[in-house]
């Protein structure tokens, strides 16, 4: 399954280093504040800033307008504030608009404008747009839908570490599409995207070895990836342990632990959880 668009809003950053020195002071304040959860002292030291034109200032109050820190959660406002940043080449600011008109919060929903968005930032080498990039050409939404687009945007931010565009790099060698099939390419993105705890990743890795696919068959190695995504509350993933600790492969046979991650899975709507639990008992 590919993941949808998480509505990531990015943490604010410490702006660059051509900044006036009174502008830099003031902006660290503000972070300061802003990292101690002294929201009122954030906002002094921003609103000033922004409404002289200083891009991160924008981005730093747009998001505290998103969240309500501060002030009265405000997506309008937020959207203006963010604007006015993007205008600028604000990256996050730009990835953060984008968002917002892909969800419609405080804009029309236009998912071309959030395409638009989405790719100023991506230029930029913003890993969450090049991601959300990605899944727009995938998918379809505000752009003809393009396989190869989509995996050339999800490479690029899988190359900076995004772990959601590591997993779906994975499921493009997996199927095939818009890359290549190639099941050692698959486990080597979802290797990355597991190694740094996505869970739907550790699941379908847990299923690579348990199918032999891309990696040899080793049902040892698939249950320590099932129970690394099933202690976060995977459902598929309790619902494959279940079925490990049901048949013996790569743990003793045990129907009660069978039966402890199966009913978790059930637990969550997972239908072949439901109904294997049903037959342990």
């Amino acid at each position: 399954m590919k993941i949808r668009l998480r509505a990531v809003l990015l943490a604010l950053g410490l702006c660059c280093t051509l900044l006036p020195g009174v502008a830099l002071a003031g902006l660290d304040e503000g972070l300061a504040a802003y990292k101690k959860a002294d929201y009122a002292t954030a906002l002094r030291e921003f609103k000033p800033l922004a409404i002289q034109g200083d891009s991160q200032a924008q981005h730093n109050l747009g998001v505290m307008y998103v969240k309500g820190q501060g002030v009265p959660q405000d997506y309008k406002e937020a959207a203006k504030w963010y604007r006015l940043a993007a205008d600028q080449g604000n990256a996050s600011a730009q990835f953060n608009i984008g968002l917002m008109y892909d969800t419609g919060q405080g804009v029309p929903k236009d998912e071309k404008e959030a395409v638009k968005w989405y790719r100023l930032a991506a230029d930029q080498g913003n890993a969450a747009a090049q991601f959300n990039l990605g899944w727009m050409y995938e998918s379809g939404q505000g752009v003809p839908q393009d396989k190869k687009e989509a995996g050339k945007w999800y490479r690029l931010a899988a190359d900076q570490g995004y772990a959601d565009a590591q997993k779906n790099l994975g499921v493009m060698y997996s199927n095939g599409q818009g890359v290549p099939q190639d099941y050692k390419e698959a486990v080597k993105w979802y290797r990355l995207a597991a190694d740094q705890g996505y869970a739907n990743a550790q699941s379908i890795l847990g299923w690579m070895y348990v199918n032999g696919q891309g990696v040899p068959q080793d049902y040892k190695e698939a249950v320590k990836w099932y129970l690394l995504a099933a202690d976060q509350g995977h459902a598929k993933a309790q619902s494959s342990l279940g079925w490990m600790y049901d048949n013996g492969k790569g743990v003793p046979q045990d129907y009660k632990e069978s039966v402890k991650w199966y009913r978790l899975a059930a637990d969550q709507g997972d239908v072949s959880a439901q109904f294997n639990g049903c037959d342990s008992n």
